[in-house]
């Protein structure tokens, strides 16, 4: 269906177009709708399209080298998507889905080249905006890379995590192995050589209680240890992947940003 121009003014590439360079790109694009799990393009379709969210949420995937499906992005209302191969004019490299209802604005190639034909200087207000775009992007990118994982789990730690972590630790070392071997020979050996008088004579009842009791103490807070363990690894990782995906944007932007200039020129 024909496009609003007012609807680009919630798209924030084009929200520095003035009403005339608005009513020639919304002449030029189309309003796309999409069913919740409906494909909008697979990985090496022709790229003839590139797309921008109005609303719900799109699924971006590629497949890794184990054919196992990997989120790349999921853009959702003002982000982009497709534009990279529409604007060089290959195949998708990614595959799209809608995640849920979802409304796009469907962009070609020809489609800003007739605007910047008719209109160059808004070649220069979507420049801007991308410029904009770069600069926040950058800073983000920074912050998340100067972010020590261990700085903000130490921040978010309880006295009772960093017990568990301390008990796991000195129960996982050698010198709590050799302390404790060396206390069950001793206290073994007394009670032997004491026969009779012993306090706990062979087969040790009072010793496999004690252990007994260690055992099932130390047991969950090992594994308290290791749910903290996991929570690090899952915390680097989501650091990891908003800097990769902040990085994926940026380049994505300066495609756009690049393939503008020389349209315009």
């Amino acid at each position: 269906m024909p496009c609003d121009p007012q609807e680009l003014r919630h798209v924030p590439l084009f929200e520095l177009l003035d009403d005339d360079e608005a009513q020639i790109l919304a002449a030029q694009i189309e309003i796309r709708r999409f069913s919740a799990r409906q494909r909008i393009f697979r990985a090496g379709d022709p790229a003839a399209h590139g797309y921008v969210v109005l609303s719900g949420i799109v699924r971006v995937t590629t497949i890794d080298e184990d054919q196992q499906e990997v989120l790349v992005d999921e853009p959702a209302h003002g982000d982009f998507f497709g534009f990279a191969s529409m604007l060089q004019q290959t195949a998708h490299q990614t595959s799209a889905m809608a995640a849920e209802e979802t409304v796009c604005l469907e962009i070609g190639r020809d489609d800003l080249t007739a605007l910047i034909t008719r209109r160059p200087m808004a070649g220069m207000d979507m420049l801007t905006v991308q410029a904009r775009q770069f600069h926040a992007a950058q800073k983000l990118v920074r912050s998340r890379a100067h972010r020590n994982p261990n700085e903000i789990i130490e921040e978010r730690t309880t006295f009772g995590e960093r017990l568990a972590d301390s008990v796991a630790r000195f129960g996982g070392s050698w010198y709590f192995i050799i302390s404790f071997t060396l206390v069950l020979v001793v206290y073994t050996s007394t009670n032997v050589r004491l026969g009779r008088e012993a306090w706990d004579p062979y087969p040790f009842i009072l010793l496999n209680l004690f252990l007994s009791m260690l055992a099932a103490i130390q047991a969950p807070v090992i594994m308290m240890s290791q749910n903290r363990q996991d929570a690090k690894d899952r915390l680097r990782s989501e650091l990891d992947f908003e800097v990769n995906r902040r990085a994926e944007s940026e380049i994505q932007g300066n495609m756009v940003g690049g393939r503008g200039v020389r349209n315009r020129g």
